[in-house]
């Protein structure tokens, strides 16, 4: 299996249609004031002097087909999260920027090869082969999150478990979770992620634990049918959902990476990354 983060949807067609729709709750809620809920990998009171290396240009290497961080809109041009940060981040530098598209399973050898400087693709750090490489900081993590019936689940805590029975998708990290550190709980196991997420909608479970961001995109969506809500917090607990997203470069080439670090830090503190944070997850998954 490819190590890789994406969201599971059947049919980007129907994903654009939703992200549509989000865009404009987003905006919605912006103007009514609503506090959204960004997450900060980033010190904003530390001070970081600008790199005396910077890259005149930087080639990023990605894989398409990955909604919301790379994909192609209806018209076929490159669109997402990823593709808007790297531009994000040349500009930022003063630097030229490309990005080339390459199947996931080369991005390696296309690195290596120097067909590009730096992978934004949400490969996995801990891989062996990853292991010679340079990573920048983490962009972006991908939490647990609960979610509960909506009307209903006021008396659900995640503080308090007893009794409660907690759907969990069978063989993934949040069923190891679960077992691990909730033995007060009912742990209904189920096949799928969807079965969980319905066990839910339907009342057979108090709540279900899974991808924050998969559940983003399904709460507001016709399958969900308004029927749960985000509760708790983000779970972010080592060893289980701290593995993050960043961008890798050669290890020859540390003046790129410390570059890019200093460039997403930039970011942050200018409120750019905020906005395209809002642009692809206008449902916090925070």
């Amino acid at each position: 299996m490819r190590t890789v983060f994406k969201i599971s949807i059947r049919s980007l067609c129907a994903w654009l249609c939703l992200i549509s729709v989000l865009a404009t709750s987003a905006t919605a809620a912006s103007a009514q004031g609503t506090n959204v809920r960004v997450p900060n990998f980033w010190d904003p009171k530390a001070v970081h002097d600008r790199p005396a290396s910077i890259p005149d240009k930087i080639q990023f290497l990605a894989t398409d087909g990955y909604p919301p961080f790379v994909f192609r809109d209806p018209q076929g041009r490159l669109t997402g999260f990823n593709v808007d940060l790297a531009r994000a981040l040349c500009q930022e530098l003063g630097s030229s920027c490309a990005l080339r598209i390459k199947d996931f399973d080369v991005l390696l050898p296309a690195l290596e090869e120097d067909e590009g400087d730096a992978i934004i693709s949400g490969l996995s750090k801990s891989l062996p082969s990853t292991k010679r490489l340079n990573f920048t900081e983490d962009y972006l993590k991908l939490p647990a999150r609960f979610i509960v019936r909506d009307p209903g689940g006021q008396d659900f805590s995640e503080q308090n478990l007893k009794d409660k029975i907690i759907a969990v998708e069978a063989g993934s990290r949040f069923e190891a979770f679960a077992d691990r550190f909730w033995p007060e709980a009912e742990i209904l196991v189920l096949e799928t992620s969807a079965e969980a997420r319905d066990a839910v909608k339907s009342g057979t479970a108090d709540a279900h634990f899974g991808d924050g961001l998969s559940l983003s995109f399904w709460l507001p969506s016709e399958a969900a049918d308004g029927c749960c809500r985000f509760e708790g917090g983000p779970w972010l607990e080592a060893g289980y959902f701290d593995q993050g997203m960043a961008i890798a470069t050669r290890a020859e080439d540390p003046e790129r990476a410390a570059a890019l670090n200093y460039a997403l830090r930039q970011l942050y503190q200018k409120g750019i990354y905020q906005e395209l944070y809002l642009r692809y997850f206008p449902l916090s998954f925070y």
